[in-house]
């Protein structure tokens, strides 16, 4: 077991008016939320190059039978300088090869999720997410690097993005598991539903860092978002501190009122409560003797969870199922939505590449909105699951309309492209973020933070097999028609909707119990 002078991040000895009691708690929970937010979002920013360089990469539309024929009513239909393609992704089967190049880094990335978990909860988490940071950051550059030394060869790339995929895999339940330590479960739904927009805002980072440089050379697009994540990671092992307890907080969810007591209390209050202190610290010093030995013999237990126990903890298996049907879902929409807009003609009129891509954004603005107000309304039933499906089953009619109404004009699509956006993404963030860290601090593991990490990774990587899924599925079943995609998207989101009803009629249950949702006054009489 490291001690807190171990544990503390570095730049906290270098500026010491950083720590307790210089600092409050509130101060280093705003911390600790600012840095995990901009550590994903800089996982994200690395993203984001392979999507912008692939006009890039990739042959021209219509110039093989494998590429949609060219609309001649799209505007800008001449190519740009830049646009000349790069071996072996201009060939006949060279959108293969880039979708090849997709399912690489998301496979990789579901797989490596579920060890980056079960590592997490044994090595100090600060460690590990800069290690994925730092790894992330270079890999990135290294795939650029392929185009300065001219390299041609598709398992050069591929290698890259599996191991940049595994890597990757680190921070998602590392950054969890920190923020939850730091916030107890009452304002859990609202405070990572707003913190949740770190994908949003890195994956506009991402965008906007790789395309300005694009005209300089592709391999700018990826160096440049790389020695950003590494400049995050420095700051990150320097200023985040992992968990209250290493500067000498108490727990969140074991917070004591004390504030409730020195208000209601007098001075003789005041006096048997320094007299209560003293012999507690005293009782404490010799407890720790008499507890060291027990201390190391539960730490194992208390430290770690294994994979298999997590995967039987209450709500895991189920939210884990429903996550792989929405991301799949959440995660065609990311990588087809640009493309589908494009060949979709709005009020009968094509819009250019650059158009789509800007108007496929409001997807995920209403993603942002959907994953907040997700949080906050489950925080104020105080049940996830029901929040969930009431989300996943009103985003059926929504993707429904979408896909009728939504090419009538350019209000009809925006308004319902972020409807959906806000419907689909909503259970989506909420169970990647609230509901991870609930599971993984319920009651029947004590409240052991320390199995976060295992259970994010679970619920995450399950959802990672789905997000590498559905865009592979919707590039074969798209040649039938989008009728057909759309159709593989509200059959998932029912499916989703389906795992989570057991949950949901316990969380119902529990709550009338409680007379939390129903009063029963009206019995009484």
């Amino acid at each position: 077991m490291q001690s807190r002078a171990q544990n503390l991040a570095p730049g906290l000895n270098f500026f010491p008016s950083l720590k307790p009691p210089n600092k409050t708690l509130t101060f280093h929970q705003i911390s600790a939320l600012i840095l995990t937010f901009l550590a994903y979002a800089s996982f994200h920013v690395s993203r984001k190059p392979p999507s912008i360089v692939k006009s890039v990469l990739g042959p021209k539309i219509g110039s093989n039978s494998s590429a949609i024929e060219p609309d001649l009513s799209l505007s800008g239909s001449k190519m740009s300088s830049i646009d000349t393609g790069w071996a072996p992704f201009n060939g006949p089967e060279g959108t293969h090869r880039l979708g090849e190049l997709d399912l690489a880094f998301l496979l990789a990335y579901s797989i490596g999720m579920y060890f980056a978990g079960h590592i997490g909860d044994r090595i100090d988490l600060r460690s590990f997410l800069v290690f994925g940071m730092m790894g992330s950051g270079i890999l990135t550059i290294v795939f650029g690097l392929g185009y300065w030394f001219s390299v041609h060869v598709l398992w050069f790339f591929v290698a890259v993005q599996v191991v940049c995929g595994i890597v990757q895999s680190i921070g998602w339940p590392c950054v969890v598991a920190v923020v939850g330590n730091w916030f107890g479960k009452s304002k859990r739904g609202l405070i990572m539903g707003v913190w949740n927009s770190h994908t949003s805002v890195g994956n506009i980072i991402g965008s906007v860092v790789a395309s300005g440089v694009l005209e300089f050379g592709w391999g700018w697009s990826f160096l440049v978002p790389g020695v950003l994540v590494i400049l995050v990671g420095v700051l990150v092992f320097l200023f985040l501190v992992v968990s209250p307890d290493d500067l000498g907080f108490e727990s969140p969810g074991e917070e004591i009122e004390m504030d409730a007591e020195v208000g209601n209390g007098n001075v003789g209050n005041s006096e048997e409560k320094v007299v209560a202190e003293s012999e507690e610290a005293g009782l404490l010093e010799t407890r720790n003797e008499c507890d060291s030995h027990e201390d190391e013999n539960n730490s194992e237990a208390l430290a770690a969870i294994g994979f298999l126990e997590a995967w039987r903890l209450p709500g895991v298996a189920p939210f884990a199922f429903c996550l792989f049907f929405s991301k799949l879902v959440a995660y065609t929409f990311l990588y087809w939505l640009p493309f589908y807009i494009r060949h979709t003609a709005v009020a009968g009129v094509h819009l250019s590449h650059k158009t789509a891509g800007i108007l496929s954004t409001i997807f995920d603005i209403g993603g942002v909105f959907g994953g907040i107000l997700a949080g906050f309304v489950s925080d104020v039933i105080e049940a996830r699951a029901v929040t969930s499906i009431v989300f996943l089953l009103l985003s059926i009619p929504a993707l429904i309309f979408y896909r009728v109404y939504g090419s009538l004009n350019m209000f009809a699509n925006i308004l319902l492209m972020f409807l959906s956006g806000l419907l689909v993404n909503g259970p989506y963030a909420l169970i990647t973020t609230a509901v991870a860290a609930d599971l993984g601090t319920q009651s029947v593991i004590q409240g052991n933070s320390r199995a976060l990490a295992t259970v994010t990774a679970i619920i995450d990587g399950t959802g990672s097999v789905g997000a590498a899924l559905g865009p592979l599925l919707a590039g074969y079943i798209s040649t039938r028609g989008w009728n057909s995609v759309f159709l593989m998207l509200i059959l998932s989101v029912f499916f989703a909707s389906l795992f989570l009803i057991h949950v949901a009629r316990t969380e119902i249950k529990g709550k009338m119990s409680e007379g939390k949702w129903f009063s029963n006054s009206v019995g009484s009489h």
